[in-house]
């Protein structure tokens, strides 16, 4: 059996189409199952529901073999685990974003973003120390109610940003979904795991 780690929601359906191209199938819709765990009808996998940000967590530590999880949490966390595969979808970018178009950012000024470690590499690189205010939902009121001058977050469209009134400034990242697994774990599993890749990479 292979143990599996993705997030509820776009990351699971598109996950979920690909693994039923390739046969596999659950006996209730995975997108809908309130289970936590649920293993198809052939008993080779089992699907692990995690949030986004615990996937590489599950993955790393051996809970999960391996896992499905955007290059922004990856890059984020830098955690311990094999890239085995881009699955080119799940496409956005991390960025940069203030109330004003041409606007420069100034050091010191306050950077709200759930993306601290990247944000801080990209202010290093510039060369413009920042105040990083660490905010785990709504970055995008930050600068709207004077928490914060900037924000660093993720956006596919940019539709939130327009609505909130903020303009993208730069990009730190380009963001895909990305298959991982367990280094050890792979050692283990290696021609199952190796298997599954081959299969999958000629649907992308």
């Amino acid at each position: 059996m292979i143990r599996v780690a993705v997030a509820k929601g776009y990351l699971l359906g598109k996950t979920a189409e690909i693994f039923a191209q390739l046969g596999v199938q659950f006996a209730e819709p995975i997108t809908e199952t309130r289970q936590l765990q649920i293993t198809d009808t052939s008993g080779r996998y089992t699907f692990i529901l995690v949030r986004p940000w615990d996937v590489p967590v599950f993955v790393a530590n051996g809970a999960a073999d391996i896992g499905v999880v955007g290059e922004d949490v990856l890059a984020e966390q830098q955690p311990n685990v094999a890239r085995l595969l881009d699955l080119r979808f799940g496409d956005c970018q991390l960025v940069l974003a203030g109330l004003h178009p041409s606007d420069a950012v100034k050091p010191y000024s306050r950077v709200a973003t759930k993306y601290p470690r990247l944000t801080e590499a990209y202010f290093q690189t510039k060369h413009c120390p920042v105040s990083v205010v660490k905010l785990y939902g709504s970055i995008e009121s930050a600068p709207v109610t004077g928490l914060a001058e900037y924000i660093v977050d993720l956006t596919a469209t940019g539709a939130t940003l327009k609505a909130n009134g903020l303009h993208c400034l730069d990009t730190l990242l380009e963001s895909t979904a990305l298959l991982i697994a367990n280094p050890v774990r792979l050692r283990f599993l290696h021609s199952d795991i190796d298997a599954l890749v081959a299969r999958i990479s000629p649907l992308l």
